[in-house]
């Protein structure tokens, strides 16, 4: 365990929710071509980087979980423009377009998903942030490096929890990327994302947890029923309003970390 991006506890087979995806295989299968084929659109386009606008990812990011069957659901203050340090709570995979869909940015990602097929090309030619969770005397470079965009005006978004956890628990703010923020004077906007059923109550579904695959974790989106995700902006903290990056660490997890609902293990089907 890193004690830079620690590991959760939870895992598929003790917080996952089961879904009754027999049903659903058709439906399941068009909706996963979808997502594929708007993946394979941003894998086509990465090379533009910067050169996109805002506008346009904004709805490519929305478009890719809205084809997975999930309603967006986006509330809250308009991100500023500028350096940016966006922070959210980490729970699946979707959280990364969500994120996105508040305000384009460059993402800070483990290094080894770098190595990934299709996903690792594809994030690293969209400018993704590099973290190696495994060399700790490498942290100054990359707090230095992540300092170095914010000047320049560019967002950075962050999930500083360091590991996705399934929504019945959460872990707690990592401090140093905070330190980023604090030497470039810029604000940091926490983002809250919660995933629900048409209901309104509490879903696991779209967890990606412990030994969880990709593949598996898509698969149990696509096949569901239902499912919402909410995403609450909150309000930006301003540069210069905490002293240390420990309480502004402290600030955005107050902000960003919702008391956990409880979650009813049901079938969506």
């Amino acid at each position: 365990m890193s004690v830079w991006l620690p590991g959760a506890p939870c895992t598929p087979r003790a917080c996952v929710e089961r879904t009754g995806a027999a049903a659903a295989v058709p439906r399941a299968v068009l909706r996963l071509a979808v997502v594929a084929a708007l993946v394979l659109a941003g894998v086509v386009l990465s090379p533009l980087g910067g050169l996109v606008p805002a506008g346009p990812v904004r709805r490519w990011c929305r478009w890719i979980v809205r084809a997975a069957g999930v309603h967006v659901r986006i509330t809250g203050t308009a991100p500023p423009a500028g350096g940016l340090l966006l922070v959210a709570n980490h729970i699946s995979w979707l959280d990364i377009p969500l994120l996105a869909a508040v305000r384009p940015a460059r993402m800070l990602a483990k290094a080894e998903i770098r190595r990934w097929p299709v996903a690792g090309p594809l994030v690293a030619g969209g400018g993704v942030l590099f973290i190696d969770r495994d060399r700790l005397r490498a942290l100054p470079g990359t707090v230095a490096h992540v300092a170095g965009v914010l000047r320049a005006g560019r967002a950075v978004a962050v999930f500083p929890e360091g590991s996705t956890w399934c929504g019945r628990a959460q872990g707690h703010f990592r401090r140093a990327v905070f330190q980023a923020a604090l030497d470039a004077g810029v604000p940091v906007l926490p983002v809250r994302i919660r995933y629900r059923l048409a209901g309104g109550a509490a879903s696991t579904a779209p967890a990606f947890v412990g030994d969880d695959s990709l593949l598996a974790s898509v698969w149990r989106v696509v096949s569901a029923r239902g499912l919402v995700a909410e995403v609450e902006v909150r309000e930006v903290i301003a540069p210069g309003s905490h002293p240390d990056r420990r309480a502004l660490a402290r600030a955005a997890q107050l902000d960003a970390l919702p008391e956990p609902d409880p979650v009813h293990t049901v079938s969506l089907s």
